[in-house]
């Protein structure tokens, strides 16, 4: 995350705006005008010595594609017009919202991103929000806990723990945990593992310029669950699917996930086909300033390789909040509802709860 700061204080510059004594052509003069003297001239920070403080953890070095890349403009427009405060960072970063109009803070971000020399990385603006069921094209670092409850039907709690981390600028691995707790007879409950996942996602293509991302996953999925007791399949079986997101204006997105699962003996379980589509718009109040609230819409369907098999169409809508400041800490929920045959699927409560661990820890960019 970036962790502006400045010697010069904006009111300084403001002053000297709006007195005529100096106006800003580009984002290169009114970085050297407010930022060289905490960031340096080559955007990597000024050695403590030289600017006489402490510089915090989130600290940024702008040449590290790895730590902006991830971040979108409208997050770094928010810390440039409120002060680290306003992203939960640390106040030695001021407010520049009487300093600079809106089109120098534009100006200034377009340079700041100059810094970042190697192009391959997905900006932050392809990572669109995280849905329920459909999986995203962005790579990420987040642990992430999803819930579900069955509302009708057969009383039942599923939950997955999923570990996510980014390797270099294009891929992921990614560890998944499943278990649950169903009730096999009156009064008798069964909870355990489920079947564990060990997945790596990789980006072949990303274009900010059209606002395309696409991924491809591969996961083997091994039989760590009790099959006889409904909590595993009883046999390995490999995932393959690709996602797709593409952002359009207003911050309006399609999200597109389709694959298979293919055991390695169809004896134990049959191989099977998943479609999940994910539509949604996000909203913040002040401009892009505020708390994010992106309502979201996802149909998701399956269907068993096998004569006679139909598939099974569900539709989730559901609310993605941001919960943190810093806006790492992120909650989903909605409700899945099946389409058509109902009668041994039930509907469920679904929820989780996400940590973008790579921003800051949980206690942290909370005020």
């Amino acid at each position: 995350m970036i962790g502006f700061a400045a010697l010069f204080s904006s009111a300084s510059i403001a002053q000297t705006v709006n007195n005529g004594g100096f106006e800003f052509k580009n984002g290169k003069e009114i970085f050297e005008a407010a930022c060289i003297n905490c960031h340096g001239p080559e955007g990597q920070g000024m050695p403590k010595t030289t600017v006489g403080f402490e510089a915090p953890s989130t600290f940024p070095d702008f040449t590290d594609c790895k730590g902006t890349s991830p971040e979108d403009n409208a997050t770094w427009r928010t810390i440039i017009t409120n002060g680290g405060p306003g992203r939960g960072f640390s106040p030695i970063m001021p407010s520049f919202s009487e300093a600079l109009t809106p089109q120098q803070i534009n100006m200034v971000i377009e340079y700041l991103r100059s810094f970042c020399k190697e192009p391959v990385w997905p900006r932050g603006e392809l990572n669109l929000p995280r849905a329920l069921v459909t999986e995203k094209a962005f790579p990420e670092n987040e642990v992430i806990l999803t819930t579900a409850v069955n509302a009708k039907g057969a009383p039942g709690i599923s939950n997955e723990f999923s570990y996510e981390r980014r390797i270099g600028a294009r891929n992921q691995i990614e560890v998944s945990v499943p278990f649950s707790f169903e009730r096999l007879s009156p009064g008798s409950w069964f909870g355990g593992i489920g079947d564990t996942g060990l997945g790596l996602k990789r980006v072949l293509f990303s274009s900010l310029n059209s606002g395309s991302i696409f991924s491809v996953q591969g996961e083997a999925i091994l039989p760590t669950g009790n099959r006889l007791k409904g909590a595993g399949s009883g046999v390995t079986t490999f995932e393959t699917f690709g996602a797709f997101g593409q952002l359009f204006p207003r911050y309006t997105f399609l999200q597109l996930q389709g694959g298979a699962d293919l055991p390695v003996d169809t004896s134990v379980a049959p191989r099977s086909l998943f479609l999940n589509a994910a539509v949604g718009k996000s909203f913040t109040g002040k401009g892009s300033l505020g708390r994010w609230w992106t309502p979201m819409f996802e149909v998701v369907g399956d269907r068993d390789l096998v004569n006679g098999a139909v598939t099974n169409w569900d539709v989730i809508p559901e609310m993605q909040v941001t919960l943190s400041k810093r806006q790492h800490i992120r909650a989903d929920l909605g409700v899945r509802v099946p389409v058509n045959n109902t009668r041994d699927r039930p509907v469920q409560i679904m929820f989780y709860v996400l940590w973008d661990w790579f921003d800051g820890s949980l206690k942290e960019g909370w005020k």
